[in-house]
């Protein structure tokens, strides 16, 4: 179990940080600020229940053969490694905050369809829903399910959300300073080698 928390809060922490439902974390706390706790606690249920879902999602793949979740999960991992990579050499300055665009242009989006009047309750939904469906099909999720398969599910649960509430938590207090402080390119190189390291740390554990 102790294992499971650790990969998972280590993965989940480096995925999030920086990703599409960061910045809509941060976004919204800056539209609001009088009520950040709402957003935090609104941002951290739906990633809450994402997470749960992705653990019953994994829970449904262990049922698989054994041997084949295990190279899917290296797989993922190699993939998710490359890519993060590849991403980071390709970021240029122009090219950075490129994430923080998508979400500003997302939240401005769903905002116009949502009431103008902002009750506590409203903003508390507003950021449990948008950040619900930023998260789908996102890496933070697929990852999840991927832990979940292989990793005893209550460990993968607690650090995943703890890897999520950290994040959250940064995004809502001083997001726009770190941000600012740290390279978004950076971030990306320390995820892409963490998803690599954990690749090769689960090839020597199937061996």
């Amino acid at each position: 179990m102790l294992i499971a928390f650790t990969t998972s809060l280590l993965l989940i922490t480096a995925a999030e940080f920086g990703d599409k439902t960061f910045f809509v974390a941060l976004i919204l706390a800056m539209r609001h600020l009088a009520f950040r706790s709402l957003i935090f606690w609104g941002v951290l249920a739906a990633l809450g229940v994402m997470t749960i879902m992705s653990v019953l999602a994994g829970n449904v793949l262990s049922l698989v053969p054994r041997i084949y979740v295990h190279y899917a999960e290296i797989a993922l991992f190699v993939f998710f490694g490359v890519k993060l990579l590849y991403d980071a050499s390709r970021m240029s300055a122009k090219i950075e905050g490129e994430e923080e665009q998508d979400a500003a242009a997302f939240v401005h989006k769903a905002e116009l369809k949502l009431p103008q009047k902002k009750t506590r309750l409203a903003i508390f939904r507003e950021a449990f829903s948008l950040t619900f469906i930023a998260e789908l099909g996102d890496r933070t999720q697929i990852t999840t399910i991927a832990l979940a398969a292989t990793y005893h599910p209550m460990g993968v649960i607690a650090g995943s959300v703890l890897g999520h509430a950290i994040c959250t938590g940064i995004a809502v207090i001083g997001g726009r300073l770190l941000a600012k402080r740290i390279s978004e390119r950076t971030v990306t190189v320390i995820g892409g080698l963490l998803y690599l390291l954990f690749a090769i740390l689960a090839t020597f554990e199937g061996s």
